[in-house]
Order: C-alpha cells, then structure tokens, then sequence
C-alpha cells in the first residue's frame, strides 16, 4: 500500500520501520522541523527524520498544515493512507480526508482512556496496572476516532515511563502492521469510542514536580516514575536544596514519624516517611550542578542524619 507516514520522536520509529519491512511504499514522511538542542544550539534532525534519509524516503517538514501548502504535497504524493504516530501537530479536516483509506492513528493508551498529549505518564502518574496502544481512525476532535484495534500490557509496579515507552513503541509497531493489512483487505473494524469512559492526558509541567510527602509512598513512587525523563519529581525537604530524583522504592515498613522526616541514610539509600505511615526509599537522586548517582555515592560527600 502507499503510505504517507507522519511522525517525529522515537516513539514513531518502531512504526515506520514496521511498515517499511512489512514492504509498503511509504512515499514520504511528516516531521517536525529540526531544532535547536544542547549546549550548541545546533539543529538536530527529529528521529523520524533520521530513519526516513536512512531509508531515501522524501521527508516534509512544514512549518503550518492549514495554508494549503501541505495538502497539495500530500495530493502530490497520492497515498493510500496516512499513518500519524506522535506527529505533534494536529491534521486539519482537508488532510484527513485527503486519502481514500483516510487517517489512522498509533495511540499509547488504551483508548478512551487516556487522550492527549501524555497518555504513558499519566499511566503511571495514576497507578495504573495496565496500558496499552490503540489504532484509530483519525476525527476532527483529538482522539476520538473510531478504534481499529489495541494491544494491552501489564505495567510492572517498579517500570517508569521512559522503559514503558520503548515497550509500546515497539507494540505499535507490531500492531500497526497487522491493522494496515485488514484495511488493505477491507476486514478493519471501526468500533466507536465509549464516551463514558473518556480520560485526559495533558501535557506534563514543572508544576507536577514537587513531592507532597504527605501522600502514600506508593503515590510519590508513581510520580517519580511517571515524571521521567521530565520534568522529574524534586524536594527541597531533605537538604534544604533541590534535589531529583530518578529511581525509589516502597518499603514493606511501617513509621510513626511524621511524613518527610528521614529515617535512615546509608549504603542502602534515603528512607523517608511517607504519609499513612508509609516508608519510601530513594536510590537514585540528583542535586543541582551534580550528575545523577546512587543516594548511597551521594550520601559519601554529603552525609545525612536520620531524623527520627
């Protein structure tokens, strides 16, 4: 089938290398424009880019999508199909209707949970135990077109975000090419979303950074672990200063102190109580002007006192 795909971080990869092995024409592929990262300011290509000049597939990288220009290149290139996967920009009507087979959509969640732009950290944000990715037929409104298909998978109580979103980006991949060739032979279902059950994902601020040690240690376990690799879960409580952190722990333990206080600080890390008695341990932080280490290796140069 002739594919257009449209797709910028790495997260898309997977797809598009799926279908290029699965042996579709991908006529060409939409990206975002390059842009200015680290300490040179020099401008990187998005990974979709790569992976489409790897492959000599004609990349387009427009800067607006309702000015026309966009869609007579699309008409040009006279797909059968658009494949969106974390494109980050949003079709307009004229381009969603442009193929013949239309839009379709890899999605990481199980949707109608979990629309927008987060779905994998607001997954973990929430505790949940289970995720997925869903293939959709594109509608006007984010989301919310009909499903084509979904895989599910159990989100193991230590996973953080960035290891969970390697694993679907993989799973969309896999499933994208299955859900390409039922519509090439005209058996994809189109089942409409559970309006009910409709979920948001909005974008992740600073703002969710700071830990309320207050909460259960397992619900500062799931921010630590949603809010990677950012912005990251931080607390001034412990030092005075800001420090992240990166990877925790929940102690089967119990305390009396109250939440904040820290209990031990050692060679096996930073137990801090948590709210409901609980017992959170760090084992890996980072403090300002340092590099991420063990809380044991930071402990050696900046030693703590247990406060109860």
């Amino acid at each position: 089938m002739r594919i257009l795909f449209m797709g910028t971080p790495d997260f898309a990869v997977p797809s598009l290398e799926a279908l290029i092995q699965a042996g579709h024409t991908v006529v060409g592929a939409f990206t975002q424009p390059d842009k200015p990262k680290n300490r040179g300011m020099k401008l990187l290509p998005t990974p979709v880019k790569v992976c489409a000049q790897a492959h000599d597939i004609p990349v387009f990288q427009p800067t607006k999508l309702r000015d026309g220009t966009a869609l007579a290149q699309i008409r040009e290139l006279d797909p059968e199909l658009i494949v969106v996967a974390a494109y980050g920009r949003i079709l307009p009507d004229d381009i969603l209707a442009a193929p013949p087979k239309g839009c379709i959509n890899v999605h990481s969640s199980l949707l109608p949970k979990y629309r927008g732009a987060a779905p994998i950290n607001w997954a973990i944000l929430n505790g949940d135990r289970e995720t997925g990715v869903t293939i959709m037929h594109m509608a006007h409104d984010l989301d919310a077109g009909d499903i084509i298909s979904q895989v599910s998978t159990p989100i193991d109580p230590d996973e953080n975000a960035e290891t969970l979103y390697a694993r679907l980006a993989q799973m969309g991949g896999e499933l994208l090419v299955e859900t390409v060739a039922r519509i090439a032979d005209g058996t994809a279902p189109r089942t409409p979303q559970d309006s009910a059950g409709v979920t948001f994902a909005p974008m992740l601020s600073r703002e969710l950074s700071p830990i309320d040690w207050n909460r259960p240690a397992s619900a500062i376990h799931d921010q630590v672990r949603g809010l990677l690799p950012w912005p990251t879960a931080t607390t001034e409580t412990i030092t005075g200063a800001p420090l992240k952190l990166f990877v925790t722990k929940v102690l089967e333990s119990t305390t009396n102190a109250a939440p904040g206080t820290v209990l031990e600080a050692g060679k096996n890390g930073i137990d801090m109580a948590c709210g409901n008695g609980t017992v959170l341990r760090i084992l890996e932080l980072q403090a300002v002007g340092k590099k991420r280490m063990k809380a044991a290796d930071y402990l050696r140069g900046n030693p703590i006192q247990p406060q109860k």
